[in-house]
C-alpha cells in the first residue's frame, strides 16, 4: 500500500554518504554518520531527517561508549521512526560493516502513525535504490537492546 509520502533529498544524500565509504582523511571520517534517524514532517507528507538525532563516527569512544545502545535510546517510546545504522561486527573470518535500515514501530505508538510509517517504508527504500538493504522491523525495545 503506497502512502504518497515523499522523501526529502537530504535523506537520500545521507544514505548515499553512509553507504559509499570514500577514502577520507581522519577528520572527514570523524564527521561521517554512524547512525541517523528520520521522521515524518509535521504535515505527514515528507520523510525528513530528525534534527539532532544522529551519531557521528568521531563521537564513538569519545562521548559515546556504546553506539548501538545510544542509538536505541534516541528512538522514541511512543512514535515510529526510520533509521540507518552503520553496524560493525566480527565473523570467524573477518571484521565487517553493514548499513542497516530500521522501521521503528513501538507498541505505544498511535495506530495511525504505525500505518503511515509501514505504508511509506517502500518509498524510502525505493529512493535508497537498495532492495537488498538489510532491515530490522522491530517494535520490541527489549529485543533490540540485546542485538547490536
Amino acid at each position: 500500500m503506497a502512502s504518497g509520502v515523499q522523501v526529502a533529498d537530504e535523506v537520500c544524500r545521507i544514505f548515499y554518504d553512509m553507504k559509499v565509504r570514500k577514502c577520507s582523511t581522519p577528520e572527514e571520517i570523524k564527521k561521517r554518520k554512524k547512525a541517523v534517524i528520520f521522521c515524518l514532517s509535521a504535515d505527514k507528507k515528507c520523510i525528513i531527517v530528525e534534527e539532532g538525532k544522529e551519531i557521528l563516527v568521531g563521537d564513538v569512544g569519545v562521548t559515546i561508549t556504546d553506539p548501538f545502545k545510544h542509538f536505541v535510546g534516541m528512538l522514541p517510546e511512543k512514535d515510529c521512526r526510520y533509521a540507518l545504522y552503520d553496524a560493525s561486527f566480527e565473523t570467524k573470518e573477518s571484521r565487517k560493516e553493514e548499513l542497516m535500515f530500521f522501521l521503528w514501530a513501538p507498541e505505544l505508538a498511535p495506530l495511525k502513525s504505525k500505518m503511515i510509517y509501514a505504508s511509506s517504508k517502500d518509498a524510502i527504500k525505493k529512493k535508497f535504490q537498495a532492495s537488498t538493504l538489510p532491515q530490522c522491523n522491530r517494535k520490541d525495545s527489549e529485543w533490540i537492546s540485546h542485538h547490536p
